[in-house]
């Protein structure tokens, strides 16, 4: 009995794609809209999409403009437990609606003014339900708390990888050596330290990062997104993200006509600062009034698309991955049981090796052949890159447009009716297992943050003396340090 309890979860574990993961994927895909469901859409059949916390960590220490938190998020303190708590509950909820595996951000506010000890184990609740995570961050920090995030207190390795998110714009206010910058070049030595901290970190403890590059972008910036992504492609950043600006979160802080910003504006100016075209027709999540991207081999100063949508032959091979390799989980498996894995698939769908090895010709004849790859691979020029845009929506449509969905109505309005359609396509979820539901993002910051974060100022308050005068509050004021409060001893709550 017990040997063939064994049997079949190595065969479960082994299988290709795991059946929770077909499910999931199956229900995604019943709930999209018709218009989103075309032969290039990821959403239901390669993946659920991507998962973010909320109500976490709302506090951040820059003022931002824009800043799509609430007014009320910096009034909320930070609270190690609270984070850890609602995270673990937050990520159970996903894992038992959409499956084993996902992409997840830890995000909030600012993550590291949570100590770092906190930030390790909101990390590992996400990953021991199958979440792979990325922390959110300004990467106004230190190596030293890197550290202590990845380290235990034995000072060995929680974590074989780390993927982190730096937000870099000259619209940030507060960063240390660059209060208030002037154009987004000065923030370059930044990024490059930011950059530096994770190289440091595969040299001195053999762990490996994922890094993504997000910058807001509005009309005091855009001009500056090509000269931006020129010089990031230069950073071992793996993504370059971008999102123009959308009417969300604090009004105190809207200072420009974002609508100026288009979604083609904007990649434009990508594709002039990586000086090649980004075809993305080829792949799409969700809407792609919401969200562009494509994914590439980046030779030298080259780049090579994994995907070109021009290409009937790359288009045939997608269609086959997608078919029968869609939902396959890569990440965090152990290398033997990847193996099996892969063996598997291959043997349940032999005829899909020939198109998929032309495929792989194909992306090395576009990025200048064989002998060129392996020559700029021995100077270390060779790597993936991922191009981004996410287009957000404005709250005054999204409040409106989610309050008819609710109530299963199609608005009549146009503009009402299209940020319905967006919605329905949403790529990123939020979970809300109090009431069985998961959100849009930008449900979440439009209708959600406002009232969340009232709340959560009275469930976290941040204490003040009785005249008046606010004790600092330190979030980490040593690496496995928990939060203290300095200032005055008595105090009491607003």
């Amino acid at each position: 009995m017990r040997l063939a309890q064994t049997l079949k979860r190595i065969e479960l574990e082994t299988r290709p794609i795991h059946p929770e993961t077909r499910r999931a994927l199956a229900i995604r895909w019943s709930e999209l809209p018709e218009h989103a469901k075309t032969p290039n859409q990821l959403l239901g059949r390669c993946a659920v999409g991507c998962e973010g916390t909320h109500g976490v960590f709302p506090k951040c220490n820059l003022t931002c403009s824009p800043c799509y938190h609430s007014a009320d998020a910096n009034k909320v303190r930070i609270d190690g437990d609270h984070t850890v708590d609602n995270v673990a509950r937050q990520m159970s909820y996903l894992r038992q609606v959409r499956g084993p595996r996902a992409h997840a951000q830890l995000i909030g506010g600012e993550v590291s003014l949570l100590s770092a000890e906190d930030h390790a184990q909101a990390l590992l609740a996400m990953r021991a339900v199958g979440r792979e995570p990325m922390s959110m961050t300004h990467g106004d920090f230190e190596y030293d708390y890197l550290l202590d995030v990845v380290l235990d207190e034995d000072r060995k390795p929680r974590f074989d990888k780390v993927s982190f998110a730096a937000h870099f714009d000259s619209l940030m206010r507060g960063r240390k050596g660059a209060v208030r910058p002037h154009s987004e070049a000065e923030l370059n030595p930044f990024r490059e330290k930011f950059a530096q901290m994770f190289i440091d970190l595969k040299r001195d403890h053999g762990v490996d990062s994922y890094l993504a590059h997000n910058m807001t972008v509005t009309p005091s910036n855009v001009d500056e997104v090509e000269q931006v992504t020129r010089d990031v492609l230069e950073m071992p950043f793996d993504m370059m993200s971008f999102q123009p600006a959308a009417f969300i979160g604090d009004d105190r802080r809207w200072r420009e006509d974002f609508g100026e910003v288009t979604i083609d504006a904007v990649w434009e100016r990508i594709e002039a600062g990586a000086g090649h075209k980004l075809p993305w027709q080829a792949t799409q999540f969700g809407d792609p009034r919401c969200n562009r991207s494509t994914v590439g081999v980046r030779v030298g100063g080259g780049f090579a698309a994994l995907l070109d949508p021009d290409d009937p032959k790359d288009i045939a091979a997608r269609d086959r991955f997608l078919d029968h390799f869609g939902g396959m989980i890569f990440g965090g498996i152990p290398k033997p049981v990847l193996v099996v894995k892969v063996v598997r698939a291959i043997a349940g769908h032999p005829g899909d090796i020939p198109p998929l090895f032309g495929l792989a010709r194909r992306v090395l004849r576009r990025a200048g052949g064989l002998r060129r790859v392996l020559r700029e691979a021995r100077r270390g020029k060779v790597s993936f890159k991922t191009f981004v845009v996410h287009n957000f929506m404005d709250a005054e449509q999204v409040d409106p447009a989610w309050k008819l969905m609710e109530q299963g109505i199609v608005a009549d309005d146009p503009l009402l009716k299209e940020t319905q359609e967006r919605l329905g396509s949403c790529m990123y979820a939020m979970a809300h297992p109090e009431d069985g539901r998961l959100v849009p993002a930008c449900v979440q910051h439009s209708v959600l943050d406002p009232i969340e974060n009232i709340e959560l100022r009275r469930l976290l308050p941040i204490p003040s003396v009785r005249d008046g005068a606010e004790p600092q509050v330190v979030s980490r004021p040593s690496g496995l340090t928990g939060v203290r409060e300095t200032g005055a001893s008595r105090a009491t709550t607003r």
